[in-house]
Order: structure tokens, then sequence, then C-alpha cells
């Protein structure tokens, strides 16, 4: 086994979402042999999605020989002094309140980590920090020797909210600037480690808090939040303005709150409308990331701090796709944009 015949056995794996294989894609970064054991990295950039392991998975069929495989970037699509260490930075956004971002933010996160992912889940409605409840999360940030801010971490995830920052019941009051200097040393002096995925859970609308994010931190791709209904989905769109014009790529639209199916008699009722997200989603050219049932085990789930993407039933189930999906998603951006270099 030499170079040149590895890479030929490399040509017999097609990326799925691309159309044609690795090697002509360019996602096959390095190859060599070392005693006898065939070393490749791969252009791969969102570990534990669906989709990347099964490259991976027929990258080892296509050898007898034993492998080793690593999966890296090209440093123009990772490099960054904020956030050094993260692979992906996901953004979940929302035109709107009460469409339920917070609890897709943290339902994505906790799906993520379920996978097998590194995880971080970043707080930053600073109007409104709800994620420590919804986790359960009580235990304040804590320092690092050389005097970064530690991040508590819960049901598996690295948290930062400002709501480990405040005392309880404390009114949170923020004005332009403060916005921007709060979330810039929020994003720089914590101690995240290396994550596969970080998750900020942005606040509603397209204020100073979305345009500090925009303008600081590398993020790699958007989630918009939308519920069926008319006045959702316009506020949506407004969203997808915001991204359009710092040019943040948007993984998809997801739909929460879809359709009710009544527990006593088990009819289902559109009780916010039906398919706003979707068509949403078709007017956009974006992926449509899934429809979240309107189900009150969530409000349930969120009140106990315990995510229900780990619960068992056809809500859990739609949150795991979604994760999955949105995971997919992020790694055929990076793929295509190797691809197109």
């Amino acid at each position: 086994m030499d170079e040149a015949t590895a890479r030929d056995r490399l040509r017999s794996v097609e990326d799925p979402d691309l159309g044609d294989d690795i090697v002509s894609l360019g996602l096959v970064n390095e190859v060599w042999i070392d005693e006898g054991t065939v070393h490749v990295d791969l252009a791969l950039g969102a570990p534990f999605a669906p989709t990347e392991t099964a490259i991976a998975e027929a990258v080892r069929d296509a050898f007898d020989e034993p492998i080793e495989l690593t999966a890296s970037l090209p440093a123009d699509m990772t490099s960054s002094e904020v956030l050094d260490g993260v692979t992906n930075v996901i953004a979940v956004a929302s035109g709107k309140g009460g469409v339920g971002k917070s609890t897709v933010s943290v339902n994505l996160a906790a799906g993520l980590a379920d996978m097998g992912a590194d995880v971080g889940l970043f707080d930053a409605d600073i109007y409104g920090p709800s994620v420590p409840h919804m986790l359960g999360a009580d235990e304040r940030a804590g320092a690092t020797d050389d005097d970064r801010i530690e991040p508590p971490e819960k049901h598996g995830l690295k948290l930062m909210s400002i709501d480990f920052l405040l005392g309880d019941d404390a009114p949170v009051i923020w004005r332009g600037p403060m916005v921007h200097n709060l979330l810039t040393e929020l994003f720089e002096d914590v101690a995240w480690g290396d994550l596969d995925y970080m998750i900020v859970d942005l606040p509603p609308g397209t204020g100073d808090a979305q345009l500090t994010l925009l303008q600081t931190v590398p993020v790699t791709g958007a989630v918009v939040v939308t519920t069926p209904q008319d006045v959702a989905v316009a506020d949506a769109r407004k969203g997808l303005d915001m991204f359009g014009e710092h040019e943040t790529p948007v993984l998809g639209i997801v739909e929460n709150m879809g359709t009710f199916r009544c527990p006593d008699c088990d009819s289902t009722h559109d009780i916010f409308g039906t398919g706003g997200g979707e068509t949403l989603a078709k007017e956009a050219d974006l992926p449509f990331l899934g429809s979240i049932p309107l189900d009150p085990e969530v409000r349930e789930h969120g009140d106990s701090g315990a995510p229900i993407v780990r619960a068992e039933g056809a809500t859990g189930d739609a949150f795991r796709e979604f994760a999955a999906t949105t995971a997919d998603m992020q790694g055929l951006m990076h793929r295509q944009r190797v691809a197109d270099d």
C-alpha cells in the first residue's frame, strides 16, 4: 500500500450530499502510510453529524489495512482569536419573543451532547436569561488560575449566562454600549476549552446583542426559530434579513409549537396554524430543520430542568431528529466551502 493506491481507494467514497467522491471534492487533506497503517485526514468539521459519521465509516470500509482517521478544516475556516478551540458556533435566533427559542437552544445543545459531541451553551439573552432554569443549573461561575471565568457544567454541557453573574431576581436593564461590552467580555473571558459546538441563545429580535455577536464571534451557522402562525413567520424573515446583511450562513428554519395531539382523545389540532416554517424555508431556499410538536411536556421538562430531547416519545424524537439534521447542515456547509475553494 502506498499513497497513490490509498487515494484510489478513497475515490470509491462518495459524499451523499455533494454527489462526487471525496478526493475530487478536496475533502481529503492528507494521506500517509506509517508501518502498515493508513492515516487519512479528512476535511470534516461537524463532529458526530450522521452524514459525516457515515462518510468516515465508508472510508474505513474502503481499506482492509489498519486505518487511523483524523478530521480538520482548513485554517482559514477555523482560526479566530475569539473562542479559539471551538469548532462550530451555532446561533439560535428568532424575529420575535414567545416562539420557544430558548427551549430549542437547550434541546439542540443537549441533543448534540447526547450524540457524543463536546458542547457549550451560551445564554446571550441578557434581557431574559432562562437557560439556567431550563437546565436546573443554579451553580455560579467560578474562576480559573489565570482569572478567567470557569463555566459551570450541567447535563454534560458547559454553560454561561448573565444569570450566573447576577443576584437572584436582579432587574436587568442594559443599554447599547453596556450590551456590547458585557457580551464581548463573556465571550472572550470564559475558559470554554475545546468544544465541537457552541450553541448561542440570542435575545429575540435584531438589536444590539445580535449585532455584537455577528461582529465579534465567528458564527459558523444560524438556526432561525418560528411558530407556524403568519405573524411569527413574518418576524422570522427579519431575522433572516439580519443574517443576510452580515453574510452569516443560515443552516435552516425550525418550526416550534406545531401540531398538538390531544392526550385524551388522540385527535390533532393546529392551534397556531400549520406549515408556516416549512413554507418560509421554501421561500428562502433554506433547509427545513423540522417541526416540533406543541406538547405540554416541553414546559414540564423545562420547569424541572430536564431537556425533553432525552425523553421517550414523539416530541423527544422530533428534537433528536432536529439536532441531527442541524449537525448535518453544519457539516454540509463546511464541505461545500472546501469543495468550492
